[in-house]
């Protein structure tokens, strides 16, 4: 435990006008206030804030805060007030005291109700002054390092989550590294044992095998750089059993496939400097392609910043090599802390400045209930950013797993609804695929492009998935309006009566409709049909037609007359909206097509001979008369479907997909429904234009010798 003079010594050094009685003080009230309670190691319980104040101090942090660590347990352990903090200490003090005192008033809710209400007080305190998220921080360290004192497993356990899923990432978040590295090693010691055990025994295993292999290399590294004239202090470091247990999750590899366990820093006096180094560095010694990141030119959000390269240096050895200046070295490791200017008395403490901070108020203040703020703040803060750049140099900063479509609308909305594709590094690539650090996006957009309703399956920002619903909300709307429309004109035109807006608006509240459009809108969507709209308007004439002979749907759809004057264009529809493709039949353009409106999800396209038009036999209300637009220049793609037996010989899947392709025509699902030794049968999904597009595509097929036989699949 840390001495009342070494104590005030210590921090002294580093800040000669350090409020040394206010030191003196607190130490002694503190001693007195926790008087003879006892930690679950034995120890008098006033060790606690003392080993936290030494933390703080090994931060060189400001006296207030060292004050603040000596009294931070007073108020929640002892008979001491805030009161009694105020009086002795000043107001400034005790609201940092307050700040990190946890909520005592809730004792009878539970566990987790708990962890986040003192969670939301910690997240609303730090956001007034940062140096309260400092002193948990260095509490949480200590209690941490004592954590194996405690006997309960499940508490042990319950601590240590919480710290690697809150305070972990909180000390990543203002850029404390080491105290990072240091609560995640030990969380992961208490959480994953075995793992962090096993890694040990191979870094010490590596470590005897090599011998003094760390030495050779810093060795020559220092006279590489010197020789090339630049004076730097190299050191190497072993990085933690944690992060390289998580780097073996994300790139999914063994121990043996890590190239970069040993990190080493190359420290420097000037920016320029540094990239004399890296250029020294790159001619000596391969470079490995894909490791080179340049966090001076383009920081971390936590200020972070440094050059990271690897290469295969001394002994041939595969290494990582981070190249910074001393004043990046400082912000790397204290964070926050190294831009205080406590020495000329202008710290900024007030946390707000920090936009991941402001980034949580916001979601405190829109969640439902501290519990969801807290699985909300979990989120946020594991949510790691990409940064990428527009043509121009501009700088987009997104979530971890955004795509082109994201980027696009974090540019502009107009830019992401007109997107019709987009360049990585110059290669077009599919709109789903995933940015990473540093990548250059070009959209290409087109005016005649609008937003796709399957981009919602992929994006990952809030503002593109809500611009997507928007439209297909919209875009559901007139398409239901023009079903609407054109079910109730063949209605209307059946009992030979004229359809117009006025008429309709006297039956509107049978249907709970505010418009026409509205009423239009529910018929196409399928909640009324065009026959209950006709009865509600002339009941007395629909009952007198009830002698009428009944027509078979069924049969008249299959004898109607091709392209009825009343029947509505489908292609410039888009499927999955008002309008569905059915799975059974895969109609085509060139097929002679039937719409059957299914309640709230609009009309199925069959072709006639589809067999399952006869289950909708007794429902000739359900049909409705349709026909393919053959108005568009570009027809978009449309899916057929055959059914292929094929020789099981070496080879075979080659032809196929060979002569389909040489006939333009490109598969997007295969499926092998049946096997034998001798044939396979297989189903295959082709985008064709239409069906002529298909015929010569069956008929390619079945002039291939290895081919058995393809016919359109059915049903």
């Amino acid at each position: 435990m840390i001495r009342q003079f070494e104590l005030v010594e210590r921090v002294k050094s580093y800040d000669p006008n350090a409020d040394e009685e206010a030191l003196d003080r607190a130490y002694v009230f503190s001693m007195q206030a926790h008087g003879s309670q006892k930690r679950a190691s034995g120890d008098p319980y006033f060790s606690h804030p003392v080993e936290v104040a030494g933390i703080l101090s090994q931060m060189k942090l400001d006296s207030a805060s060292i004050v603040t660590g000596l009294l931070h347990d007073t108020v929640e352990d002892t008979v001491a007030t805030l009161g009694d903090i105020e009086r002795l200490f000043g107001r400034d003090i005790a609201r940092l005291v307050d700040g990190v005192t946890k909520l005592s008033r809730i004792e009878l809710q539970s566990d987790q109700t708990k962890q986040a209400e003192n969670f939301r007080k910690l997240v609303l305190a730090m956001s007034e002054d940062i140096r309260v998220l400092l002193v948990k921080l260095a509490d949480r360290l200590h209690n941490m390092q004592t954590l194996h004192y405690i006997k309960d497993p499940e508490k042990r356990r319950r601590i240590a989550r919480e710290t690697m899923e809150i305070y972990a990432p909180l000390a990543e978040r203002i850029g404390i590294h080491r105290m990072k590295d240091e609560l995640e090693d030990l969380a992961f010691a208490e959480l994953h044992a075995d793992a962090r055990d096993g890694i040990k025994a191979r870094l010490t295993y590596l470590r005897e095998q090599g011998g003094d292999i760390v030495p050779r290399i810093l060795s020559e590294l220092d006279q590489t750089l010197r020789a090339g004239g630049v004076d730097a202090s190299v050191s190497g470091r072993e990085k933690t059993p944690y992060s390289i247990w998580r780097k073996m999750q994300r790139k999914d590899v063994g121990f043996e496939q890590l190239s970069d366990i040993m990190a080493f820093r190359v420290v420097v006096s000037s920016v320029e400097q540094c990239y004399q180094a890296l250029g020294i560095i790159h001619s000596h010694y391969p470079v490995v392609p894909g490791r080179f990141k340049d966090y001076i030119s383009t920081p971390k959000p936590n200020k972070y910043q440094s050059l990271h390269t690897g290469i295969i240096g001394p002994e041939r050895q595969r290494i990582e090599a981070q190249i910074r200046t001393r004043e990046m070295h400082e912000v790397a490791e204290l964070g926050v802390a190294a831009h205080w200017s406590y020495k000329q008395g202008e710290a900024k403490t007030e946390g707000t400045q920090y936009r991941w901070l402001r980034e949580l108020l916001d979601i405190l203040e829109h969640a439902a209930g501290p519990e969801e703020f807290l699985e909300n703040t979990k989120l946020e803060m594991f949510q790691d950013q990409v940064f990428c750049f527009t043509p121009k140099g501009d700088l987009i900063a997104l979530p971890r797993g955004a795509t082109p479509v994201d980027f696009a609308y974090a540019v502009h909305s107009q830019v992401g609804d007109t997107c019709v594709g987009a360049k990585i590094n110059g290669r077009i690539v599919p709109l789903r695929s995933q940015l990473s650090n540093g990548d250059q996006v070009e959209i290409v957009v087109s005016k005649a492009q609008t937003p796709s309703p399957t981009w919602e399956r992929f994006v990952v920002t809030g503002k593109a998935r809500a611009r997507i619903r928007r439209f297909v909300r919209t875009q559901q709307r007139a398409q239901y309006l023009d079903l609407g429309k054109a079910i109730l004109t063949k209605a209307f035109r059946h009992d030979a009566v004229e359809l117009n807006d006025k008429q309709l608006e006297t039956v509107l509240k049978q249907f709970n409709c505010q418009s026409a459009e509205d009423l239009y809108a529910a018929v196409g969507e399928g909640l009324a049909t065009g026959r209950e709209v006709l009865n509600a308007l002339y009941p007395n004439r629909v009952e007198g037609k009830a002698s009428t002979p009944k027509v078979v749907p069924l049969a008249r759809a299959r004898a109607k007359a091709k392209g009825a004057d009343y029947a509505v264009p489908i292609r410039g529809l888009i499927p999955g909206m008002a309008l569905h493709y059915a799975g059974c039949c895969h109609p085509l353009p060139g097929d002679r097509i039937v719409g059957i409106v299914t309640t709230g999800k609009g009309v199925t396209i069959h072709t006639i001979d589809c067999d399952t038009l006869e289950s909708f036999a007794e429902t000739p209300e359900r049909w409705l008369d349709v026909s393919w637009d053959t108005v568009t220049d570009e027809p978009p793609s449309h899916v057929g479907r055959i059914n292929v037996m094929i020789g099981n010989e070496p080879g075979s899947l080659g032809s196929l997909t060979t002569v389909i392709g040489k006939n333009a025509g490109n598969i997007t699902n295969l499926k092998i429904t049946n096997r034998s030794t001798d044939f396979f049968e297989i189903l295959v999904d082709i985008e064709v234009r239409d069906v002529k597009h298909l015929t010569n595509v069956i008929a390619a097929l079945r002039a291939t010798p290895i081919i058995n036989s393809v016919e359109r699949a059915r049903g």
